[in-house]
């Protein structure tokens, strides 16, 4: 890598930490700037706008997602087997993302009713994952490991359900075991689906 492209990955990385903790609309050039030990102009020559900036660390974070939660998950059998994976490795993510924050839920907090890029480029990574349960789900149901009659939409939902409750529990109400509650709730939605 170039020295340029080595800053520019730099300042992304603390950009996406900044915007881990204090949500999209909290990162500033300004602040990027003073964390980096640069000037706003430096900065800026990197990304043209806060807009694009923020939209880069959107895109860092779901690149990051997929590196360790999709990719990884997919090498499973299909069926249970993979979808247990991806639960597994999404709440493992979140488990961490406790200290820091989640992108994808500060962001749609942030961003529901708000039109524009990065509102689009937000709905499009969280359909993507939505929708990669979903194919997950539907292969489960294919191979025999779930009933005929398993509605996947609703379990997809669910299963998200679960996550924003983690989500919410840890990181607002700081209730010891949230992790491991969404994890028993996974299991009984899993037997509640189940093939007998």
């Amino acid at each position: 890598m170039r020295k340029g492209e080595l800053t520019r990955a730099a300042i992304l990385d603390t950009a996406l930490e900044l915007a881990s903790r204090d949500g999209l609309e909290g990162l500033t050039i300004g602040l990027l700037a003073d964390k980096m030990n640069m000037s706003k102009s430096g900065v800026f020559a990197h990304f043209g706008s806060r807009e694009d900036l923020q939209l880069e660390v959107l895109k860092l974070y779901h690149h990051r997602f997929e590196q360790e939660v999709f990719f990884p998950s997919i090498k499973e059998a299909r069926g249970l087997p993979r979808l247990r994976a991806m639960f597994a490795r999404w709440i493992s993510r979140v488990s961490e993302e406790i200290a820091s924050g989640c992108i994808y839920i500060s962001g749609a907090v942030e961003y529901d009713d708000r039109p524009g890029p990065i509102r689009e480029e937000l709905v499009a990574m969280v359909s993507a994952w939505q929708g990669a349960l979903l194919r997950c789900v539907k292969q489960a149901v294919e191979t025999g490991d779930l009933k005929q009659e398993t509605d996947p939409h609703q379990l997809v939902y669910e299963m998200y359900g679960l996550i924003l409750a983690v989500h919410h529990d840890a990181r607002l109400l700081r209730t010891p075991g949230a992790v491991e509650r969404a994890k028993v709730g996974f299991e009984r939605l899993i037997e509640n689906y189940r093939n007998p």
